[in-house]
C-alpha cells in the first residue's frame, strides 16, 4: 500500500531536461533577500491584512518584535556538518515585489494578488462577502432587554455594546505565560494536542464574538489569523525549530482546517505559500532546501495516486480562471529549493488539501507523511507558460494517510465494497445518515439486540430547580439579539458559531426546543438536528464494539446525544452491571480545560467554569434501548466531550447529554469519551485504552 511506484509512464516533454537536471544554476539565480528584522527561527509568513476594524496586527504578523534588530542567526542542525540558517520563508512576501493583496480575500486562489503564494486557501470564517452584502440583522436597532437573570443581562449588554461598536478588545498578554522554551522549539504529542486545542478554543470564541456584531462592516472575518497571531505572540506554539523530516508530535493522518494550525505546530511555516524551505549553509554555497509542501488544488497537480504526487512549482500564469497573462515559472525561491532537494534527495513533508464534504468550498488539510523527489522537468501548460514539475514519491513503510480517504470515497459510492460489512444501516433509517455495522476483525456477527432510540426517553417528569421557558423569536434566533430569552439564559452568548460549532463548555446549555416559535432550522438547536457525519459501528481488538467516523470531524462539531431510558438510582443500584449506562454523578477529570483563556481574547481574567451544574443526577440506561452512543468506549485520553443540554419538550424542561468533538478527529479514528469514576468500587473495570495517561480503571 505504501510501496513506491515504478517509472513514470507519461509521455516525455518536448523540453530539454538538462535545463533543470544537469545544468547547475548560475550564482545569480540564488534568490537575494533583503535583511529582515530579527525573528525567531520559523516565523509564519504574514498575509499582511486586511485586518478588521479594531484589530492591529502585532508580532509576528507585523515586521518584527519591538526593539528587534536586523540580521539573522544561523542555527546548527544535525547531519552532514551543514549549518541551517534562519529560513528564507520567514521573509515577508512583499520583500520579493509581490503584488499587494486586495481589500478582500476569497476561498481559493484568485488573481495576480497571489502570484507569490501557492495553494492559498482559507477555512471557515476565512471570508465574508464584500461590500454590498449584508448579514442577517445588519440594520436591526439595538434590542430591548426583557426580564431575566440580572447578571446574564449585564453580560449580554456588555457583549452587545462591544459588538455593535465593531470592536473586539485587544488581548492583554502581560500575565500570560506560554509554553516553556524547550517545548516551543521541540514538541511531542501531548504538546501538539495542547497547542491545537488552545488555538481552536481562541478561534471559536473570536468567531462567536464576530457573529454577535450588530452591523456588518464588509471586512473579512479572519478568526483563524487572529487566533494564530495571538498564540504565537503569547508563546503557545511548538516545533519552532525548523527541520527536515518529521515534526515531533505530528502524526501521519492528522487533519487541519486552517493553515494557521500548521504554522503554530511547526508543520508548514508559510500561512499562504505552498512551499516551505530553509537555507543550508555549506562550505561551497548557501542552498535552499524544501522541507514541506501543500498540494490543495490551486495548481495543476496530479494528486490522485496515494503514493505518487506530481507537484507543480510556484509562480507563473497558471492560476485557475485568473485571467492573468501566461508567464514562465522561474527557478527561484520555492522552485529552487525543490530543485536542490531533488539533487540532495532530502525528505519533504507533504500535506494534501482535500475538499470538505460538509462544505465543498473549503479544504481539509491532511498530513500524508514524507516524500522524496524522484524526477523533475519543465512542462508547457495550456496557457503556454513553462511550468516546473516534480514527481514526488512517498517513502515506504509509513502508516496510511491519504489512502484512507480514497478508500472511504469508494465505500460511500458503494457501501457493499466496505470489507467486513454486516449491515449497511444499523439504525434501519432512524437516523438522517446510515450507520454501518462492520467487523473486519473476527467472525462475530453483531452486538446483542436492542431497540433503537434517537433521543433520551423520560418515564416521569424531571423536576428542575428553576423553571425555564421558550424564546419569543418568530424567525431564526440570531447571535446578539437580546430579545431572545434563550440567548439571555446562556449568559448573553450564542452557544454555537454561525456554522454550528460548539464554543465553550458551560454548567448547562439552553437550546431552543419544540416549545419555541423560532424556525426548526434555528442554529440554537444543533443537538437536535441529527447526525452530520457518516459513522460506523466496528469490532475492536479487545474492547468489544466501538464507534468511528468515515468523515473528518472538526473540533466542536456535534456528534450525537446519549439516548436511552432515564432510570432512578434505586433501579440502577439493583443492576449488578454498569454496561451501557451514562451516570452524571460519577467523578470526572476536572483538571482538563477545553475552553479559551479569557485574557487571550481581551476579556477579564476570571475564567468561566467548566464544571457541570445538573439540577438533579441523571442516569441513562441504553442497555435495552439506545442509539449509537452506547458503542462509544471509554478512554483516559478521549476524543469526545459531553455537555448537558436543556430545552423544552412537551411542555416540560428536559436534560439531554450531547457529545462534541474535543479536537479535530481524522477519519477512522475511534470516538471515545471519559466514563468517569464511580464512588462504588464494585462497578469499576480495568481500563484497556492504552493511553499514556491511563488511570488503570474506569466506571
Amino acid at each position: 500500500m505504501d510501496g513506491v511506484s515504478g517509472p513514470s509512464t507519461q509521455s516525455q516533454p518536448s523540453f530539454d531536461k538538462s535545463r533543470v537536471l544537469d545544468v547547475k544554476p548560475l550564482r545569480t539565480l540564488v534568490p537575494m533577500f533583503p535583511n529582515p528584522p530579527q525573528a525567531p527561527p520559523f516565523v509564519c509568513s504574514s498575509p499582511f491584512g486586511p485586518f478588521p476594524s479594531g484589530f492591529t496586527p502585532f508580532y509576528p504578523f507585523s515586521m518584527g518584535p519591538p526593539g528587534s534588530q536586523t540580521g539573522g542567526e544561523a542555527r546548527p542542525q544535525d547531519g552532514g556538518g551543514a549549518t541551517y540558517a534562519t529560513p528564507a520563508a520567514a521573509v515577508p512576501l512583499r520583500s520579493f515585489g509581490t503584488p499587494q493583496m486586495g481589500a478582500h480575500f476569497s476561498n481559493g486562489d484568485t488573481g495576480s494578488s497571489m502570484e507569490a503564494s501557492r495553494d492559498l486557501h482559507f477555512g471557515d470564517g476565512g471570508a465574508t462577502p464584500a461590500s454590498g452584502s449584508k448579514r442577517r440583522g445588519a440594520s436591526r436597532a439595538a434590542p430591548k432587554v426583557q426580564s431575566g437573570d440580572a447578571a446574564a443581562q449585564r453580560k449580554a449588554r456588555k457583549i452587545a455594546n462591544a459588538a455593535s461598536a465593531g470592536e473586539i478588545r485587544k488581548p492583554n498578554l502581560t500575565n500570560v505565560v506560554g509554553l516553556p522554551q524547550a517545548h516551543r522549539e521541540d514538541g511531542n504529542r501531548e504538546v501538539v494536542n495542547y497547542v491545537i486545542m488552545k488555538f481552536d478554543a481562541v478561534r471559536r470564541r473570536l468567531s462567536q464574538l464576530e457573529d454577535s456584531k450588530e452591523a456588518s462592516t464588509g471586512l473579512i472575518k479572519r478568526a483563524d489569523l487572529k487566533a494564530g497571531n495571538i498564540l504565537m505572540t503569547a508563546g503557545f506554539r511548538t516545533n519552532s525549530r525548523k527541520r527536515i523530516g518529521g515534526v515531533p508530535g505530528v502524526e501521519i493522518g492528522d487533519i487541519f482546517f486552517f493553515r494557521m494550525e500548521m504554522c503554530v505546530l511547526g508543520l508548514h511555516a508559510p500561512s499562504m505559500a505552498g512551499i516551505d524551505y530553509m537555507t543550508v549553509k555549506t562550505e561551497a554555497e548557501d542552498e535552499p532546501l524544501a522541507v514541506s509542501i501543500v498540494s490543495s488544488g490551486g495548481y495543476d497537480d496530479d494528486a490522485e495516486d496515494q503514493d505518487v504526487l506530481v507537484y507543480t512549482g510556484q509562480g507563473g500564469g497558471n492560476y485557475n480562471n485568473s485571467g492573468k497573462a501566461a508567464s514562465d515559472q522561474k527557478l527561484e525561491r520555492g522552485n529552487l529549493a525543490l530543485e536542490k532537494s531533488s539533487r540532495r534527495g532530502n525528505q519533504i513533508r507533504v500535506i494534501r488539501g482535500i475538499r470538505d464534504t460538509s462544505n465543498p468550498s473549503l479544504k481539509i488539510y491532511v498530513y500524508d507523511g514524507l516524500y522524496t523527489i524522484q524526477e523533475s522537468w519543465i512542462e508547457k501548460a495550456k496557457s503556454g507558460a513553462n511550468l516546473f514539475k516534480y514527481r514526488m514519491v512517498r517513502l515506504p513503510g509509513q502508516s496510511p494517510g491519504f489512502g484512507i480517504w480514497q478508500s472511504i470515497l469508494k465505500w460511500k459510492e458503494s457501501v457493499s465494497s466496505r470489507p467486513g460489512l454486516i449491515l449497511p444501516d444499523l439504525t434501519s433509517g432512524a437516523e438522517s445518515l446510515p450507520v454501518s455495522l462492520v467487523n473486519d476483525f473476527d467472525n462475530e456477527k453483531g452486538p446483542p439486540y436492542f431497540t433503537y432510540l434517537r433521543s433520551v426517553k423520560y418515564t416521569k417528569s424531571l423536576n428542575l430547580s428553576e423553571p425555564t421557558y421558550g424564546c419569543n423569536c418568530h424567525s431564526a434566533c440570531a447571535a446578539g439579539d437580546l430579545n431572545c430569552s434563550c440567548i439571555r439564559k446562556n449568559g448573553g452568548d450564542f452557544p454555537y458559531t454561525s456554522n454550528g460549532v460548539f464554543v465553550s463548555r458551560k454548567p448547562l446549555i439552553y437550546e431552543c426546543g419544540p416549545s419555541c416559535p423560532c424556525f426548526p432550522n434555528c442554529k440554537n438547536r444543533v443537538s437536535q438536528s441529527g447526525l452530520k457525519v457518516r459513522l460506523e459501528v466496528f469490532k475492536t481488538k479487545d474492547k468489544g464494539w466501538g464507534l468511528r467516523s468515515w468523515d473528518a470531524i472538526r473540533s466542536g462539531i456535534f456528534i450525537c446525544e446519549y439516548a436511552g431510558e432515564v432510570i432512578d438510582k434505586a433501579k440502577y443500584d439493583r443492576d449488578e452491571t454498569s454496561d451501557y449506562v451514562f451516570d452524571t454523578s460519577r467523578d470526572f477529570d476536572k483538571s482538563f480545560k477545553w475552553n479559551y483563556d479569557p485574557p487571550l481574547v481581551g476579556e477579564d481574567t476570571a475564567e468561566s467554569t467548566e464544571d457541570y451544574d445538573i439540577p438533579t443526577p441523571l442516569i441513562i440506561s441504553a442497555k435495552d434501548s439506545g442509539n449509537i452512543a452506547r458503542f462509544m468506549n471509554h478512554s483516559c485520553s478521549p476524543t469526545v466531550i459531553w455537555q448537558p443540554i436543556v430545552y423544552e419538550q412537551n411542555g416540560e424542561s428536559q436534560i439531554h447529554i450531547a457529545f462534541y468533538a474535543m479536537r479535530h478527529i481524522p477519519p477512522m479514528t475511534e470516538l471515545t469519551f471519559d466514563y468517569g469514576i464511580s464512588q462504588s468500587d464494585t462497578r469499576r473495570k480495568r481500563c484497556l485504552c492504552g493511553s499514556p495517561k491511563c488511570k488503570g480503571y474506569f466506571g
